[in-house]
C-alpha cells in the first residue's frame, strides 16, 4: 500500500507522509503546515463552523462539493479528494483581485463584523453555491445552522446568500482539470500511512478490509467512519490512537439500495447521502435527521458510525429500532445478521466481536397498516443533542394495535425498546385514552438519569407525553406541538 496521503490543495497535488502524525486534523494541517490561516478554530468539536472548508470529490464525471468541519476531519480522510479553503475563492495571481460571488455578496450585504466566523460562513455558502441548492430562506437557514456568529446577526448573512446568485464561477472553468487530476489519484489498493505516532489505514475493498482486520492489533485500533465522534476524542480528550482504520473509501460500504420492501444503507454512507433512502422509509425520519447536527456534520457523519459508536443518545438508533432494522456485521469469521435492538449490550458496549465492523443496516419499509412517528426533544431546534428522542411504530389490524415497537434514546445507557409499554398496547385502540396503561408502563421500562440536558423527572414525563402525542396525532390526523421548556420540569 502507498504510504502518502494525496489530495488537491489550491488545485495542485500535495502529499502528506510520515512527517505528520496520523491524527493530524485538516485544520491543524492548514494553519500549522500550510500557513493558510483563513480557516479558524472556534470550538474544535464541529459545533461553531468557523473551521468550515469545502471538500470536492468525484461523482462520476463531475465534482461534488460538500462543506465539512476541518477541526474534526483527519488529513487521511482527504485522500483522493480536493480541498478548497477561503483563500482559494479569490485568486491571488496578477489581476485576480475579483472576489468570488459569495464573498462579494457578503461585502455588499455587510455580512461581517469582527470577521472571525466569516470564513466559515463564506465556505458554507460557497458549498451551497456549488451544489445549486435553492437560496430561499429555509434552505439557507439549513445550510448555515452549523455556523455561529456572535456579533453580526444572521439577517445580513442570509441576505448575502439570497443575492450571491448561481452563475458559473472560476471553479467551473477549473473542473475538467481537477477531475483529470483526481482520476490520476485514484488508487488500485488502499492507503497505508505509517508515521512514528501510528498508522492510518484506508482499504478500498472488503477483501483488503478483511486482511487488515486479521492483522491489526485490535486493542490499539480505532475504526473511523466520518470522524464526528473520533475527531472529538482526538481534539478534546487527547486520546492516544495507535492505528486508525478508515472505512470511508470502501465502495461496497457506500451503497444505498431502495427496494420495494426494505432499504439497505451501507455503513459508510453519510447522512446527507442517506437522506433519500431515509425519506423513502418515512418523512418523519427524514425530518428528524435534518435536525441531527449541521450540514457539515451530516456531510461527514455516517449511520454505521453512529450505530457502532454505541452512544445512548445517537438519534438514528431509536427510529431504526422501531422500524425493525437489522445489521450486517463482518469479521474474519464471516458475516452475521443481527437485529439492531440486540446489538447494544451496555453503555458504549456493543455486540461487535473482536475484529468486527458494521457493514450495512437493513430497514423494512413500513406497510399500509403501519403507523410511525419520531419526536426529538432538545433545548434548541438545530444542531443539539437530544434530551429525549422517541420513535413509535405500530401495526394496526382493523382499529386495534396488532403489534408495537417503541424505542427511546436518552432514557437508558443504550438506545432501548419499551417492552412493557409495547405489551400494554397490543390489542388496544390507538387513542389517547387507550394508551394510558402503556404510558404508565414506561416507568417500568426506564429509570432515566439526570444530567446537563434534562432531569430524570423531565425525561420520564417527556417520554410519556410523547407516547400520548403519538396517539393523539394518529387519532386526529393533526400534528400537535409541545412547547414546554425543559427548565419548567427540572428537578
Amino acid at each position: 500500500m502507498p504510504e502518502t496521503v494525496r489530495f488537491l490543495l489550491r488545485g495542485e497535488v500535495v502529499t502528506v507522509g510520515p512527517e505528520l502524525p496520523h491524527t493530524t486534523t485538516v485544520l491543524d494541517y492548514l494553519r500549522l503546515k500550510q500557513r493558510l490561516c483563513g480557516t479558524k478554530e472556534g470550538c474544535a468539536e464541529g459545533d461553531c463552523g468557523a473551521c468550515t472548508v469545502a471538500v470536492a470529490d468525484l461523482d462520476g464525471d463531475k465534482l461534488r462539493y460538500r462543506a465539512v468541519n476541518s477541526c474534526i476531519q483527519l488529513v487521511g480522510q482527504l485522500d483522493g479528494k480536493a480541498l478548497v479553503t477561503v483563500e482559494d475563492l479569490a485568486p491571488d495571481e496578477p489581476g485576480g483581485d475579483a472576489l468570488h460571488p459569495v464573498q462579494q455578496a457578503m461585502v455588499d450585504c455587510h455580512g461581517s463584523q469582527c470577521g472571525f466566523c466569516t470564513p466559515g460562513f463564506v465556505m458554507s455558502l460557497f458549498a451551497h453555491y456549488k451544489t445549486g441548492t435553492p437560496t430561499d430562506t429555509d434552505s439557507l437557514c439549513d445550510t448555515l445552522a452549523g455556523n455561529l456568529c456572535r456579533c453580526t446577526g444572521y439577517r445580513p448573512i442570509l441576505e448575502a446568500g439570497q443575492t450571491m446568485g448561481a452563475a458559473p464561477d472560476r471553479f467551473s472553468a477549473l473542473e475538467a482539470a481537477w477531475i483529470g487530476k483526481l482520476k490520476g489519484l485514484k488508487r488500485r489498493e488502499g492507503l497505508r500511512q505509517e508515521t512514528p505516532a501510528g498508522r492510518f489505514l484506508a482499504p478500498i475493498s472488503l477483501d483488503e478490509l478483511m486482511t487488515l482486520l486479521r492483522g491489526v492489533d485490535w486493542d490499539d485500533t480505532w475504526v473511523l467512519g466520518g470522524g464526528t465522534d473520533v475527531g472529538l476524542w482526538i481534539t478534546k480528550q487527547h486520546r492516544r490512537i495507535g492505528t486508525i482504520l478508515h472505512l470511508g473509501q470502501i465502495a461496497a460500504l457506500k451503497r444505498v439500495e431502495i427496494l420495494p420492501d426494505e432499504v439497505s444503507i451501507g455503513a459508510s454512507v453519510t447522512y446527507t447521502d442517506a437522506m433519500p433512502a431515509i425519506a423513502a422509509l418515512h418523512p418523519d425520519f427524514a425530518a428528524m435527521v435534518r435536525r441531527l447536527g449541521s450540514v457539515q456534520i451530516r456531510n461527514a457523519g455516517t449511520i454505521g458510525g453512529n450505530i457502532a459508536n454505541g452512544s445512548p443518545i445517537g438519534d438514528s438508533m431509536p427510529p431504526l429500532i422501531a422500524l425493525g432494522a437489522r445489521l450486517q456485521l463482518l469479521s474474519p469469521g464471516g458475516e452475521r445478521f443481527l437485529p439492531l435492538d440486540e446489538f447494544f449490550l451496555g453503555y458504549r458496549k456493543t455486540y461487535l466481536r473482536p475484529r468486527g465492523v458494521v457493514a450495512k443496516v437493513i430497514v423494512p419499509r413500513p406497510g399500509p397498516e403501519s403507523r410511525f412517528a419520531v419526536y426529538k426533544l432538545s433545548k434548541r431546534l438545530d444542531q443539539d443533542i437530544s434530551a429525549v428522542l422517541g420513535a413509535f411504530h405500530v401495526i394496526m389490524e382493523g382499529n386495534r394495535i396488532a403489534s408495537a415497537r417503541i424505542a427511546y434514546g436518552g432514557m437508558a445507557a443504550i438506545p432501548q425498546r419499551a417492552h412493557a409499554a409495547e405489551l400494554a398496547l397490543q390489542g388496544q385502540k390507538l387513542t389517547t385514552e387507550a394508551v394510558e396503561p402503556a404510558v404508565a408502563a414506561l416507568a417500568q421500562d426506564f429509570t432515566p438519569m439526570s444530567d446537563m440536558r434534562a432531569s430524570a423527572r423531565y425525561r420520564l414525563l417527556a417520554a410519556q407525553n410523547l407516547l400520548r402525542k403519538f396517539a393523539a396525532e394518529q387519532q386526529t390526523g393533526a400534528q400537535i406541538r409541545i412547547e414546554a421548556p425543559i427548565e419548567q420540569v427540572a428537578e
